[in-house]
């Protein structure tokens, strides 16, 4: 049975396939992340309740991912970050994220309450 080094101190999770850290991985860089199906949250849980606006399915992969955060970002005037493949935009902006998907061309709709 192969052991396969999964997490390192000096260099976090490392990736089962490259043995790269999984920020830095080539192999995953070059997938898409989301299936396409462009979804809006709101959510306040686990986060000290704080607002944070999601959205999740966006079929690009990482390094695109993180341009276009950053041009979610900008359109909301605020910060945010990309976690697993899916924007978190601090704040609640559905509806400015919405226009801008749309301008965009995703085809991206509400979810949750």
């Amino acid at each position: 049975m192969k052991k396969n080094l999964v997490y390192s101190t000096d260099k976090g999770r490392i990736c089962p396939d490259c043995h790269a850290p999984v920020d830095n991985c080539e192999c995953k860089s070059a997938q898409t992340i989301g299936d396409g199906n462009v979804k809006i949250k709101r959510e306040i849980k686990g986060r000290g309740g704080k607002t944070v606006t999601t959205v999740s399915g966006i079929p690009l992969n990482q390094t695109e991912l993180k341009v276009f955060a950053k041009k979610l970002k900008q359109a909301c005037g605020t910060g945010g970050a990309v976690k697993s493949g899916i924007i978190e935009i601090q704040g609640d902006h559905r509806e400015k994220l919405l226009k801008v998907l749309k301008d965009e061309g995703y085809s991206a709709k509400l979810a949750g309450g």
